[in-house]
This record gives structure tokens, sequence and C-alpha cells, in this order.
């Protein structure tokens, strides 16, 4: 690990990695934004992101997609990763998941903007793809975050 990054705190970055076995928001690590004037997009792609079904206790399996504009933190891409995993043996609901993801970030780095959708592949003849956003209150963003969910299809 760069001594920069050691310096920010960070402590999964370049280390060996533990994986949780359950729900654990508490291994997401943030940095500084290095260009907080600029406002541009982070986006995030889990194409192998499993939960576990509440009620059955099957697999759900689901491409997890997450934009945000910064603000002051970022996440820590491995952090993102070990967190996701995380949801590997958690029963949570489709939705619930999403908006867990959503919330989880929000009070990590509290951006100016985030999404998430859920892509969850077919189990008993249907495909479910949860989207949920937020946009800081008072801002533009907040307006972005109207716009993108009335246009969201």
């Amino acid at each position: 690990m760069s001594e920069g990054r050691e310096l920010e705190g960070l402590k999964s970055l370049g280390k060996k990695t533990e994986y949780k076995s359950d729900y654990a928001p508490e291994v997401l690590e943030t940095f500084e934004n290095r260009h907080q004037g600029n406002d541009y997009w982070v986006r995030f792609n889990c194409p192998e992101f499993t939960s576990l079904c509440p009620i059955t206790g099957q697999p759900d399996f689901a491409e997890i997609r997450i934009s945000y504009i910064p603000d002051i933190k970022m996440v820590e891409s491995k952090s993102l990763k070990l967190y996701l995993f995380s949801f590997r043996n958690h029963g949570d609901f489709h939705e619930d998941c999403v908006n867990k993801i959503m919330k989880d970030l929000i009070a990590l780095m509290d951006p100016k903007y985030i999404e998430v959708t859920g892509i969850f592949t077919p189990r008993g003849g249907i495909s479910i793809y949860p989207y949920a956003n937020y946009g800081r209150p008072g801002t533009k963003y907040e307006t972005l975050a109207e716009r993108r969910f009335e246009q969201h299809e």
C-alpha cells in the first residue's frame, strides 16, 4: 500500500483480504476527493453480487450498479467490494438490499448525488430491478435526483 493511502487511514487496501460472513457496513472506508471543485461521476459495477432470500434462504444473484457525484469523501473500492460481498450470507429482499446500499453510502461519504440499481436475475420466472437515488436536499442535486427518478425506466 502506498504511504499516502496509509496516511489517509485506509485499512484494507494492500492487505490480505478478510471476508465477513454477514452484512458488514463497518468495512466501508473513505478517502479525500482530490477534485472537490469539480462535479464528476464515479461508477461501480458489481456483476457478482449475491444475497439470500429472507424467506427461502435461496441465493439471489444480481449486478449492482452504483453511480455518484462525490463531494469531500469518496468510497475506497476494495472496501466497497468487501461490503458488497458481505451480503452473500445476508437475507434481504432485493429492494431492501438496494436501499441499504444507498443509505450506507450516503451515511459514509455524504455525496452530492447517488443512485443504486440492482439488476437481479430471474427466480420463479420474474426478474426485479430496484432503483433508488438521492440528491442533497436544497441543492441542484436534489433537482437532478427528481429528474433522473422521473425519467427512470
